[in-house]
């Protein structure tokens, strides 16, 4: 494969601009009705609640948005799910799936007990419920996928509750609240460390998982399912056309390699191309599209930092490595994505939309990224959305009604509805 240099300085000096371009806001200047908590973090803005009474916002293209809260004290939501009645599924990291009764309408309810039938694991640091998704045929077959680190063994001279954990895949079928038929269709090999994953159905029914490898050689180890792109079967069993089957010393389910900390994932549903958001050390968060047995790099070629400052590869860019189709410098610590389809925000329509948890390594300044992409998906502008509400947003998703829901991951997580103001 050959390499344009040109293309890749040309991405570089693209986003030079907006690295220096971005800044904090200043709790004083948000005037939104937010409430400051008493104690004040050594960096970043004071820790903040939010109100019960629907924000307002004026936005780039769209203008006029409303931003309500349609559940509130879930404990670090990571995921959301949206059911065909309007009714949302939500994980939450401490290993509780939660059911939102009418999430899309007038009237929503968070039922008090959660979901049961959710194997339960130790407490550990890595522990916990990750991403969860419906079966594209879940009206007939009530298939619901979730995704969690099964827990081991006690890490030897970790720090103390440290376990060995695997990216697990499950499924159950969700009667009442209730998952019944629980089955294990993946589990990947036990390591000392792990990262959340995500999980999206493609057109053709194959489903992409998402896994990390923030430190080590581990995403560019094919024996290892860590710091990959992997596709499966909705039974979990590898499709004969994965792109290092019957490779020796390769794992099959393996479809693309060498990425850090992927926290996003989505299908662009026109063409079925994959995606995913992935984190870099400090700068050099990327979206990436997922081609079969392609290489992305880490840890040997990012556009990132070390956390103590050095570069952690001389040259961004290299041979046979494939580069972002968007990039952010400094980090945002992307999250959870969508296309945007639907017609509540008319001019937002084939928008993609990114949590962001922080940005810059400044506590307390996520929002949400609007990403304006042609039909080739190359970027054409970007919008940074909800940031006066100083948030964590881990998650973003087009409920069934055509609006916009995100989940706060904070200890009183919420999950608030985007609408058009009034």
């Amino acid at each position: 494969m050959s390499f344009d240099w040109r293309r890749a300085a040309r991405r570089v000096r693209a986003v030079v601009p907006f690295a220096l371009g971005v800044s904090g806001l200043c709790l004083a200047s948000v005037g939104v009705g937010l409430v400051a908590q008493q104690q004040q973090p050594q960096i970043g803005i004071a820790p903040v609640s939010l109100t019960s009474a629907p924000y307002t916002f004026d936005t780039a293209e769209q203008h006029k948005i409303r931003v309500a809260i349609v559940a509130s004290g879930l404990p670090h939501p990571f995921s959301l799910a949206f059911l065909p009645n309007g009714d949302a599924l939500l994980t939450e990291r401490g290993g509780r799936l939660r059911l939102v009764h009418g999430a899309t309408g007038a009237a929503p309810r968070l039922e008090t007990e959660p979901i049961a039938g959710i194997p339960q694991q130790p407490t550990f640091r890595t522990g916990g419920l990750q991403e969860v998704a419906l079966h594209p045929q879940f009206s007939t077959n009530r298939f619901v996928y979730f995704t969690y680190n099964k827990a081991g063994e006690p890490v030897k001279g970790g720090q103390p509750g440290a376990r060995q954990s695997a990216i697990t895949l499950a499924r159950g079928r969700l009667d009442g609240n209730s998952l019944t038929g629980v089955q294990e269709l993946f589990m990947g090999d036990w390591q000392n460390g792990a990262s959340g994953s995500r999980l999206a159905f493609a057109p053709d029914g194959m489903l992409y998982i998402t896994t990390g490898a923030p430190f080590g050689d581990q995403a560019q180890d094919r024996n290892t399912v860590y710091g990959k792109v992997l596709r499966l079967k909705d039974d979990g069993t590898v499709p004969k056309d994965n792109p290092f089957v019957g490779k020796p010393g390769t794992r099959p389910e393996i479809y693309s390699m060498g990425h850090r900390d992927q926290l996003g994932l989505t299908i662009h549903a026109p063409t079925g191309r994959v995606l995913t958001a992935e984190h870099g050390p400090n700068g050099g968060d990327e979206i990436n599209l997922i081609l079969a047995g392609r290489n992305y790099g880490w840890p040997r070629i990012s556009f990132g930092r070390d956390y103590q400052g050095p570069r952690i590869s001389e040259s961004p860019v290299a041979p046979d490595v494939e580069q972002p189709i968007v990039l952010w410098i400094p980090s945002i610590a992307p999250t959870g994505m969508t296309f945007y389809t639907g017609d509540a925000f008319p001019t937002w329509k084939g928008n993609l939309f990114v949590g962001s948890a922080r940005r810059g390594e400044i506590p307390r300044t996520g929002g949400l990224e609007r990403i304006v992409v042609n039909d080739k998906l190359e970027e054409l502008r970007r919008e940074s959305l909800l940031t006066e509400l100083h948030q964590r947003i881990r998650d973003v998703r087009q409920g069934p009604d055509g609006r916009l829901y995100v989940i706060t991951d904070e200890d009183n997580g919420a999950l608030l509805r985007i609408e058009p103001a009034p």
